[in-house]
């Protein structure tokens, strides 16, 4: 999976994983924020918006993207809308 990535993006307590984003990416003008998630412990103290926000301006870094898309659940549009992202029309289809 890592080998798709543009980058991901990693939170530690010491040598403790807590937090981590992978930013994927199509060779081309898109990137993608995928699997977004924070040990319980560690939630809701702002290290999925730090890690959401690393992960943006990692994005910004590569001239060739120009847009950065993320799929999530209802209940995070909120989190998500205090990273920056606005909603759009998309399709789905259930493989």
């Amino acid at each position: 999976m890592l080998t798709r990535s543009l980058t991901w993006v990693t939170a530690h307590d010491g040598a403790r994983l807590v937090g981590f984003v992978n930013v994927a990416w199509d060779g081309g003008v898109h990137a993608f924020l995928l699997d977004t998630t924070v040990h319980p412990d560690w939630q809701r103290r702002g290290v999925g918006t730090r890690l959401v926000r690393e992960a943006v301006r990692a994005a910004r870094a590569h001239a060739e993207v120009e847009w950065l898309h993320v799929d999530f659940e209802a209940h995070l549009t909120a989190f998500y809308g205090t990273c920056g992202f606005t909603g759009t029309s998309a399709g789905l289809l259930r493989l």
